[in-house]
C-alpha cells in the first residue's frame, strides 16, 4: 500500500464505521472514465457532477453508505487505476 492510502488509512480508522463516506475525484472529461469510475457505486448512491471552466475535466463528489475503512481505500484504489483520475 502507497504512503497515500497508510495516511488515508489511519485518519480513516478514527472515524466511526459504519457511515456516510464522501468520496471526491477530478477526472478528464471522458465519457468512458466517467462511466468506469460511476460503475464504482452502488445505484442508491448521491452522485453530483460539476465541469471545469474549460470543460476538459469533470469533478465527481459520491456520498454512499461504506461498512469500513478497507472498503473505502478499495474504492480508491480502484478509481486510481483509470488513466487521469484524481482521488481528492
Amino acid at each position: 500500500m502507497s504512503d497515500k492510502f497508510d495516511s488515508l488509512k489511519e485518519q480513516l480508522e478514527l472515524q466511526e464505521w459504519p457511515m456516510v463516506y464522501l468520496f471526491k475525484f477530478i477526472m478528464p472529461n471522458n465519457s468512458e472514465i466517467i462511466a468506469n469510475v460511476t460503475a464504482l457505486f452502488d445505484d442508491g448512491s448521491d452522485l453530483k457532477y460539476s465541469n471545469s471552466k474549460t470543460g476538459k475535466y469533470v469533478s465527481l463528489s459520491v456520498k454512499e453508505m461504506m461498512l469500513d475503512v478497507d472498503s473505502v481505500i478499495e474504492k480508491y484504489k480502484k478509481a486510481a487505476e483509470f488513466k487521469g483520475v484524481i482521488s481528492l
